[in-house]
C-alpha cells in the first residue's frame, strides 16, 4: 500500500516537473514573439537603442581586448612545440587564424559577454521590476518592454559580431607578435599565410554564430530580469540564471552550427 502511494507521488512530482519544463519554454517563446512583434513595430527607441550599443560593445572592449591578446599567445605558444616535432612550423599562422576565426574568437566572446552583459542585464532589469519601476514606467504611459527589452536585446545582437571580429584580430596580433618574436616573420608574410586557408564561409560562419549568440545573451539576461521577483535575492538569482541559461545555450548552438557548416563546407 504504502508502495503504490510512494509511486503515485513521484509520478505525481514528475509530472509536475514536465509541466513546469512545457510553461517555462512556452512562456519563452511568448518573450521572443513579442519581441519581433515590439522590434518592428513604431515607434523606435534609437537613442536607448545607441545607449546600450555604447553599453555592450565599446564598455566590453578592455575585457575582450584582454583575453583575444592573450589567447592569441597561448595558442600559439601551445600549438609551436607540437609543429615543430613534424617541421612544420611554417603552419603556424594557417593553424592559428583557422582556430581563432572558425572557434576562439566567437566562443570565447560569446562567454565573455554571457558574464559581463548578460548578468548586468538580468540584474539591472530584475532590480527595476523588485523596486516597481517598470510598473511605473506603464503608468507614465511608457512601453516598458520596448524601452528595456528591445534596445537591450538589439544591442548585444549587432553588437556581438563587432566584438567577435575585434576579438580575432586582436588574437591574431598577439599570435604575430610570438611568432615573429621566435620566428623572425614579417607582418606581410604572416599576413600571407594566415589568410590563405581562410574563406568567405568561415568569416560569415563566424558572422552568422555571433549574431545567434548575441541575440541569446540577450534574450536570456531579459528575460530573467523582467520576471525577477523574491525582492533583492530574485535580482541575484536572474543574474546568476542568465549567465548559466545563455553559456548553456551557446555551447548547443557552437555544436549545431558548427555540423552545419561542415555539412555544407
Amino acid at each position: 500500500m504504502n508502495t503504490k502511494t510512494d509511486s503515485d507521488g513521484k509520478k505525481y512530482l514528475f509530472s509536475r516537473s514536465l509541466d513546469t519544463i512545457f510553461l517555462a519554454v512556452n512562456n519563452v517563446f511568448k518573450f521572443i514573439g513579442l519581441f519581433f512583434k515590439e522590434a518592428f513595430t513604431a515607434p523606435f527607441e534609437w537613442k536607448e537603442t545607441i545607449n546600450q550599443c555604447f553599453n555592450v560593445g565599446f564598455k566590453s572592449l578592455p575585457l575582450v581586448s584582454l583575453t583575444g591578446f592573450i589567447i592569441g599567445i597561448v595558442f600559439t605558444k601551445q600549438s609551436r612545440p607540437s609543429l615543430s616535432t613534424f617541421g612544420a612550423s611554417s603552419w603556424l599562422p594557417s593553424l592559428i587564424s583557422i582556430a581563432i576565426i572558425r572557434a576562439l574568437a566567437p566562443l570565447v566572446t560569446a562567454l565573455i559577454a554571457a558574464g559581463k552583459v548578460g548578468s548586468n542585464i538580468g540584474a539591472e532589469l530584475g532590480s527595476m521590476k523588485v523596486t516597481e519601476q517598470i510598473d511605473a514606467m506603464e503608468v507614465s504611459a511608457t512601453n516598458p518592454f520596448k524601452y528595456l527589452v528591445v534596445t537591450r536585446v538589439i544591442a548585444t545582437t549587432f553588437m556581438m559580431p563587432v566584438l567577435v571580429l575585434y576579438s580575432g584580430l586582436v588574437g591574431m596580433l598577439g599570435s604575430f607578435m610570438n611568432i615573429h618574436q621566435n620566428e623572425q616573420t614579417s607582418f606581410s608574410a604572416f599576413i600571407k599565410n594566415a589568410f590563405s586557408t581562410i574563406s568567405f564561409l568561415d568569416i560569415n560562419s563566424s558572422i552568422f554564430k555571433a549574431v545567434c549568440y548575441g541575440f541569446t545573451i540577450g534574450v536570456a539576461g531579459c528575460y530573467q530580469g523582467y520576471y525577477a521577483e523574491n525582492g533583492t535575492q530574485g535580482v541575484g538569482k536572474a543574474a546568476n540564471t542568465a549567465v548559466v541559461v545563455a553559456m548553456f545555450l551557446i555551447f548547443i548552438e557552437e555544436m549545431i552550427i558548427v555540423q552545419f557548416v561542415n555539412s555544407i563546407r
